[in-house]
């Protein structure tokens, strides 16, 4: 059973960094394309940043300059590094593979910035 594993999240303080990893397990087929999103209290999902089977990235212009979207092909994992963190991006953030044309989530991760 494919699943996406997500570690990284946590609580830090105005200015901080986290780093998030999306793992995928249980296939021997790569993640295609992937990408972040989160979801506030009261609010809708919404997307943080994309990135292609070919590394190309997209970003919400709420995190531009920020975060940084990666991937590990060989460990089949994405990664979203968060800087300059603000009580703003507090959320619960889940990640989203595509492996071979279907569509999973993550169970999201936890994400509190604290000013």
């Amino acid at each position: 059973q494919v699943q996406l594993v997500e570690s990284g999240g946590g609580s830090v303080q105005a200015g901080g960094s986290l780093r998030l990893s999306c793992a995928a397990s249980g296939t021997i087929f790569s993640i295609n394309a992937a990408g972040w999103y989160r979801q506030a209290p009261g609010n809708q999902r919404e997307l943080v940043a994309t990135i292609t089977s070919g590394g190309i990235t997209n970003y919400a212009d709420a995190v531009k300059g920020r975060f940084t979207i990666s991937r590990d092909n060989a460990k089949n994992t994405v990664y979203l590094q968060m800087n300059s963190l603000k009580p703003e991006d507090t959320a619960v953030y889940y990640c989203n593979a595509v492996i071979l044309r279907t569509n999973f989530w993550g169970q999201g991760t936890q994400v509190t910035v604290s000013s």
